[in-house]
């Protein structure tokens, strides 16, 4: 029976004495780790040590890059950060999603200590941010929205509709009328659906 799981290269799957390396494996003091991006497939043959090996599919290769715009997920916020899923890079969408931080100091281009993150961003929110660092596999991606094109393109009001953008700063239900604050995207073309 084999098991599948995404890795990246440097990532620690097993120790030496669970498993066998494999193919895209490598072993170091007494650990095996990854050498490339994909999946991990753990098979085991009639009772042997289990063997791991990193397999990769054409899909698999597309990796956010420093300067790549990239869509996302918020799934939480706090004073000082917005943490996000990083679910397309462009307009390619991926198999398995990354980890993303923007900074407080990484959501506007201007008055940068002014910005509250809760006025920015909600978990929820799909945005459109550029990567400016990259991440590896203890930490995340770190990602901006501190340009005009960039920022919050799909938010659902409390009352559950999705809301319309009707300045930078704000976006507002179209069942409630409620405003609500976000660091709104200028939508370049290449990214709307028809």
């Amino acid at each position: 029976m084999a098991s599948v799981k995404w890795c990246v290269p440097g990532e620690r799957l097993s120790s030496l004495e669970d498993c066998a390396p494999g193919f895209g494996t490598y072993c170091k003091h007494g650990y095996i780790f990854a050498s490339l991006a994909g999946y991990v497939v753990k098979t085991s043959d009639n009772g042997l040590m289990p063997v791991l090996c990193v397999v990769r599919d054409t899909d698999s290769l597309l990796l956010p890059e420093v300067g790549c715009t990239v869509t996302c997920k918020v799934m939480s916020i706090n004073p000082r950060f917005g943490k996000v899923q990083i679910m397309y890079i462009g307009t390619r969408p991926l198999k398995n999603t990354f980890k993303g931080t923007i900074r407080r100091e990484d959501i506007r281009a201007t008055e940068k200590d002014k910005v509250e993150v809760y006025k920015s961003f909600r978990p929820g929110d799909i945005v459109i941010a550029k990567v400016i660092s990259m991440g590896d596999t203890q930490s995340s991606y770190l990602l901006s929205t501190a340009e005009n094109e960039l920022g919050v393109v799909v938010a659902r009001s409390e009352a559950g509709a999705i809301m319309v953008p009707i300045s930078w700063c704000e976006m507002q239900c179209p069942k409630t009328h409620i405003k609500e604050p976000r660091k709104v995207a200028r939508v370049q073309p290449e990214f709307l659906q028809t």
